[in-house]
């Protein structure tokens, strides 16, 4: 048993918002814990977070392109070392004969140059990297999740700062981007008593584009409400067992498509949420049943 699987469960980002968008993808990657092999883009921006966060331990004045490009490989190799199977997840080239690898690792590169012509990393000394934040609702709802990065200023202002290998979203797009970065905004505002200056999303992708936005404290407050009533909802199917699922255009691409009832699937009999996973479940808001989030 890992240590995740020992902590006490909690909401997490990616898991409250999987809820919203379709209960079952909620279930199956939650409490079944399906397997899923990541996307060839996925995994390009998990290696280009990593580099990112590794290059903020050289000195200032080392953090130049040169040196980002040095660390694709070595953090590529380390992660292979790691999950050998993720050389599979690598599409074939376009082009005969172009080495697979590192054609790859070059679109990679490709993200990396498009950071720096977005942040000159030499005048950033980043207070925190892949920051773990914990805390707990008044109403009980345990929260988790960790950040790219948070910065702090001389005033202890806090500025939190998220990776995307992707594009910017359109206008319409927005309030789906930034629900993550509120999630974080409101876990530091419990922790550290300070509603954070700005949230800045920092997309790679097609150019390159950074979305920031300032929050404030009753903003957070109602979001608050938001991760609640979510909760609620996960809590009540747990109950019931019943954890709907919701068809749309990212059915498409979901890794569960041939299990879901939507698309004549049939899920695995609900497991619940077993004490194999760490201690009894906690139950918010006096229902039997917690849940778990990762």
């Amino acid at each position: 048993m890992n240590e995740d699987e020992r902590r006490r469960p909690a909401l997490s980002p990616s898991r409250a918002a999987d809820f919203k968008q379709c209960p079952l993808l909620y279930r199956f990657r939650a409490v079944d814990r399906l397997p899923e092999a990541p996307s060839p883009a996925a995994l390009r921006g998990t290696v280009v977070h990593a580099v990112l966060e590794r290059l903020f331990d050289l000195p200032a004045a080392e953090r130049v392109p040169a040196a980002a490009r040095s660390l694709l490989p070595r953090v590529w190799a380390e992660l292979l070392t790691e999950a050998p199977e993720l050389a599979a997840v690598i599409p074939e080239p376009q082009e005969d004969g172009t080495d697979r690898i590192g054609a790859w690792l070059t679109s990679a590169e490709e993200l990396l140059e498009t950071y720096f012509v977005l942040e000159d990393p030499r005048a950033v000394e980043p207070g925190e990297r892949e920051l773990l934040v914990e805390t707990v609702l008044p109403s009980g709802v345990p929260l988790r999740g960790y950040l790219d990065r948070l910065d702090v200023d001389g005033d202890g202002g806090l500025r939190i700062v998220d990776y995307k290998s992707g594009a910017a979203p359109r206008e319409s797009g927005e309030s789906r981007a930034l629900f993550q970065m509120k999630f974080y905004a409101l876990a530091l505002l419990r922790l550290r008593g300070r509603v954070p200056t700005q949230l800045r999303l920092v997309y790679l992708g097609r150019g390159g584009e950074q979305l920031s936005y300032r929050p404030d404290a009753e903003e957070l407050q109602r979001y608050g409400r938001i991760l609640e009533a979510i909760w609620a909802a996960i809590v009540e199917a747990d109950r019931t067992g019943e954890f709907r699922p919701s068809r749309g255009a990212a059915c498409e691409w979901c890794a569960h498509k041939a299990l879901c009832p939507a698309w004549e699937g049939t899920p695995p009999p609900y497991p619940g949420w077993p004490e194999l996973r760490g201690e009894a479940p906690t139950a918010p808001f006096g229902t039997p049943g917690g849940m778990m989030g990762s």
